[in-house]
């Protein structure tokens, strides 16, 4: 299949300040559309890469494309963009439809942090769906409000997402949906995922990043700054370690780092039994001196029972950011004489990496036994251990 992306770079940015729009600003050197589109001209399964810019912003486009490294023809002549998002997106798609791609990614030049690994990710839920939009599952609860801001309704955040881009799609069914919302008036879409819901399509969620934010307020430019290793401010580090055990029952697998791997027995357990996330939990809480996993998920709660823990670290990640921080490293061990963690190391980083938000670069996993010694070494439980290593603004730490 080939595939083809559009970022969408037509906007003003007026909530983010400035005397440019937000797209162009600098961010650790480089304007935020570079970053997002070199995450795409660095992508080996995409082909070509169309922006759709704002037709004043066209000098100051030309201005940052030159020092742009990327293969011969794979990044296009921009083309103008409309009023609104939904027409600037339809624009790019008219300009690729005498050659059409198999496969259209779209993506907010806002999103400067998708990583490989999502565009990855947004192929393949394309390839298999036809129509694929990224996901994280919120970890605060969600109120919908009325007009007088009362609260009406708490819905279920298990079943809710909050979608990001690059956004994936059957380039000539989204195309077709974009000329039949034009033709009929349907304007306002807030995403391509939305409009393909509008045009009968069936969209399916596949997993976002938490890392993955789209730069709208000031605020998200510092912490972007920060975590880019810029001039966003001063930083002061912190150092958290976290522990969990848990004993061996019956069953016949065991959660690792969000991986669920095949063993003789299963853990003791109130949630999920992943010792690796509540210790990876702990250590990030407490770099942040926030408490532990027992304060926000009591095992004496019954939502807890069953849970993934993957919400817990999620929850934790989320903190930092929201204190304008960055995680630098996750390095965790696990104790145990079985099951071995060889063959699935890799699947777990990358797991570890997804929930939290982070580089791969910046989890490690490791496993060692007790040499036989104590409940471990007898077979009776597993243990982790880990360290979180984090970044926080001077002054709000």
């Amino acid at each position: 299949m080939s595939v083809a992306a559009v970022v969408v770079a037509a906007g003003r940015g007026s909530r983010a300040g400035g005397e440019i729009p937000k797209q162009y600003r600098a961010l650790a050197g480089k304007p935020v559309i570079v970053h997002a589109l070199e995450k795409l001209l660095t992508a080996p399964l995409v082909d070509c890469v169309l922006p759709v810019i704002y037709p004043d912003d066209r000098p100051r486009f030309e201005n940052v494309v030159p020092p742009l490294q990327t293969p011969a023809g794979k990044l296009l002549p921009a083309v103008s963009g409309g009023g609104t998002r939904q027409e600037s997106v339809r624009r790019g798609l008219e300009a690729l439809a005498d050659r059409p791609p198999d496969l259209v990614l779209i993506h907010d030049a806002a999103r400067p942090f998708a990583s490989a690994a999502l565009v990855e990710r947004a192929i393949a839920a394309g390839r298999a769906h036809g129509a694929a939009v990224p996901g994280v599952a919120p970890t605060d609860t969600i109120k919908v409000v009325n007009d007088r801001e009362e609260v009406v309704d708490t819905p279920d955040r298990a079943r809710l997402r909050a979608v990001q881009t690059p956004q994936s799609f059957r380039f000539a069914a989204l195309l077709e949906a974009h000329r039949r919302a034009a033709k009929e008036g349907h304007v306002g879409f807030p995403d391509d995922g939305a409009l393909a819901e509008w045009a009968g399509l069936r969209v399916t969620v596949f997993e976002g990043e938490p890392a993955n934010v789209k730069l709208t307020l000031e605020t998200d430019f510092a912490s972007a700054e920060r975590r880019l290793g810029g001039s966003g401010g001063n930083w002061i580090m912190r150092v958290g370690s976290g522990f969990d055990v848990h004993a061996f029952t019956d069953g016949d697998h065991v959660w690792l780092g969000g991986v669920r791997l095949p063993a003789e027995r299963g853990v003791l357990a109130h949630s999920d039994g992943d010792v690796v996330l509540h210790a990876l939990t702990d250590a990030v809480l407490g770099a942040l001196a926030e408490g532990d996993i027992g304060m926000f998920f009591p095992p004496s709660n019954p939502q807890w029972r069953g849970a993934s823990s993957e919400r817990f670290l999620a929850f934790a990640a989320e903190r930092v950011r929201a204190r304008g921080g960055l995680i630098d490293n996750l390095d965790v061990t696990v104790l145990c004489e079985a099951p071995r963690i060889d063959r699935w190391r890799d699947l777990i980083r990358e797991t570890i990496a997804a929930i939290a938000g982070v580089p791969l670069g910046a989890v490690s996993i490791k496993a060692t036994t007790t040499e036989k010694l104590g409940f471990i070494g007898r077979g009776e439980g597993i243990a982790a251990q880990a360290i979180a290593t984090l970044r926080l603004p001077a002054e709000g730490a």
